[in-house]
């Protein structure tokens, strides 16, 4: 089988490398000189602890056993089983906490609620003002700049792999096959298109008007070393209102008597925070949903984010070295995994994954390769 995969993010990449595991051949095609988009501009996490129950769940443990393997396969991905600590700074807060730990997949999440100096055990750079820590320990990171292009020198081992850069297709022709912008058609048994937030042109025409796919924009941060480890993922206690997996009523009482802050409300903000193999910190994030989307980025949230931070570090962080924006693809019905359509006979669309791409990526596409037979 020959299988055409468009789009080289993670969504792509794992979908290219899901079809040569399984003995195909395939031809990659990216339309810049390698992806660029949210599959860099994201936390690298492979982020277990807030996923709501049932397939969103079973989605990302089964990628986070992909991501573990490949990881081996892989070093230059960085994937560490660092697992994520939500902090806690009040009694509302501790309670929704406390509310996950009654999930019948509680375990499975490898949750547990530990103290403050219990926290500062496991993660000794957390010296700050906090009231108690949701540790779950089936999270974990990669290292997103990097991983794309580990992935692709892998993949480029094999003979049977073909990385098609700067080219875009512009065509779907014949039957599974496409044109792309200078002039050559690829043919296959499988076309793949995973392109990411470019929903316009040929992903229109194709999927039509309706695509119950929506953009986001967000904005994050990377500081320099802070000079000691950060041993596991940060959240903060903003991130039960936005994960499905912390609904409750407890969570209900604290949307209703503790508001964010104006700017995380603004913004509809949460803090997460990984360190990156350079010893600096990655922070976010935003959300922004409405169109048009700015094109500068607003200062006051990162205001919001360096105070949350420095108050659970203890200490002012290190300067500022990078921010930017970055806009994902989402399912307007947020309970789907991923919006995965056949657009034309053999030509599947794959996108929507929201900020659960890095996430999930492997496992969405071992779904997709199961589901067309490969």
């Amino acid at each position: 089988m020959r299988v055409i995969v468009v789009g080289a993010g993670v969504v792509g990449t794992m979908h290219a490398w899901h079809a040569l595991e399984r003995g195909h051949e395939v031809v990659q095609i990216e339309r810049e000189s390698e992806a660029r988009g949210a599959s860099l501009r994201n936390f690298g996490q492979i982020w277990v602890s807030g996923r709501a129950g049932g397939e969103e769940l079973d989605t990302a443990l089964r990628a986070r056993e992909l991501w573990e393997g490949i990881g081996e396969r892989v070093p230059g991905l960085g994937f560490r089983a660092n697992g994520s600590l939500t902090l806690v700074r009040d009694a509302r807060e501790r309670a929704v906490a406390e509310a996950a730990l009654t999930r019948p997949d509680a375990a499975a999440r490898g949750y547990k609620l530990l103290g403050a100096d219990e926290v500062r055990a496991l993660n000794p750079a957390l010296r700050g003002d906090f009231l108690a820590g949701l540790w779950c320990e089936r999270d974990a990171a990669v290292e997103p700049r990097t991983a794309q292009l580990k992935l692709r020198e892998e993949l480029l081992a094999s003979p049977n792999y073909t990385f098609l850069p700067g080219r875009e297709v512009r065509e779907v022709v014949g039957e599974r096959g496409v044109r792309d912008d200078h002039g050559d058609v690829h043919t296959g048994d499988a076309v793949v298109l995973a392109t990411g937030a470019w929903l316009g042109g040929l992903v229109r025409e194709l999927a039509g008007p309706g695509l119950p796919v929506r953009r986001v924009r967000l904005q994050m941060m990377q500081t320099a070393p802070l000079g000691e480890p950060l041993t596991t993922s940060v959240a903060d206690a903003d991130s039960f209102r936005y994960y499905p997996a912390y609904r409750s009523p407890a969570l209900d009482e604290l949307t209703a008597h503790q508001p964010q802050p104006p700017t995380a409300a603004a913004h509809n903000m949460q803090l997460l925070m990984v360190q990156r193999a350079d010893g600096g910190l990655t922070i976010g994030d935003t959300h922004e949903y409405e169109h048009p989307f700015a094109f500068d980025t607003d200062e006051a949230p990162y205001d919001h984010l360096t105070e949350v931070v420095e108050g659970f570090l203890g200490r002012p962080l290190p300067r500022i070295r990078r921010r930017w924006a970055g806009v994902y693809a989402q399912c307007v019905d947020t309970s789907r995994v991923v919006h995965r359509q056949q657009v034309r006979e053999g030509v599947w669309l794959v996108t929507g994954p929201g900020g659960r791409g890095m996430t999930c990526a492997p496992a969405i596409a071992e779904k997709t390769a199961n589901e067309l037979g490969w």
